[in-house]
């Protein structure tokens, strides 16, 4: 199997600038690897740092050591000291990252919230709607929302959008943060059956997923995130 997503030795610790420059430790030695199909589920408490993982791999958090190595298209890049510029061109054509929260342009309909990253990459816009329908319908959003702005929706139906968002680009990494946490078990069924889709398709993910049936579902590796703690 190809490697996809290698972490070395990766730590972080937070400066707390509004408490005198107080240092909070939170993880130290992160090592794994994720292989192209396979995903992997960090688990521990909250706290524990399996959130801190994520945006440090997405870059939305600089690690203070270690390497956080991607390899897609025959070239390796390290997350860890890539430039702002690298980081945005990983997110547009190799990471894809699902938060606990929807974050959307106000006032732009759902239709096009989810759309936007395969326009954003050059897709006819019109081509790029009816796949993020499709898309939207797989995950159970009503056809009448699609024309909605996102933040009039429930949480659930947010957090639809959100993976539907993520998921409709072809990247071969992503990232799940707690997907499926505000969803009925339908719904999670669903997302549940895309991860598996991708997974066939070489797509490597690395999620974070507390409920153990979900887990049980999709992990093909659990990794306790509380060897990693660092004690502040």
């Amino acid at each position: 199997m190809t490697v996809a997503l290698e972490l070395r030795e990766v730590a972080k610790t937070f400066t707390m600038h509004l408490q005198g420059g107080v240092l909070l430790p939170c993880v130290a030695g992160v090592s794994f690897s994720v292989q192209a199909g396979e995903c992997i589920v960090l688990a521990g408490p909250s706290g524990a740092g399996k959130s801190t993982i994520l945006k440090m791999v997405f870059g939305s958090y600089r690690c203070d050591r270690g390497r956080i190595v991607v390899h897609h298209g025959g070239q390796c890049i390290d997350v860890a000291g890539a430039s702002p510029r690298q980081i945005l061109t990983l997110r547009r054509g190799t990471i894809g990252y699902v938060s606990q929260f929807l974050r959307a342009i106000p006032r732009v309909p759902a239709l096009d919230v989810v759309a936007e990253p395969l326009v954003a990459n050059g897709a006819v816009r019109e081509e790029a709607r009816e796949l993020a329908g499709h898309l939207l319908g797989r995950l159970d959003v009503a056809q009448r929302l699609w024309a909605l702005p996102p933040a009039t929706f429930s949480g659930g139906e947010q957090q639809r959008v959100n993976i539907a968002r993520s998921f409709l680009p072809d990247l071969p990494i992503l990232l799940l943060d707690e997907p499926t946490a505000s969803l009925d078990a339908v719904s999670a069924t669903s997302v549940i059956d895309l991860i598996a889709e991708r997974k066939r398709r070489g797509t490597s993910i690395v999620a974070i997923v507390h409920d153990p049936d979900v887990r049980d579902r999709i992990a093909d590796t659990v990794i306790d995130v509380t060897r990693f703690a660092v004690a502040a």
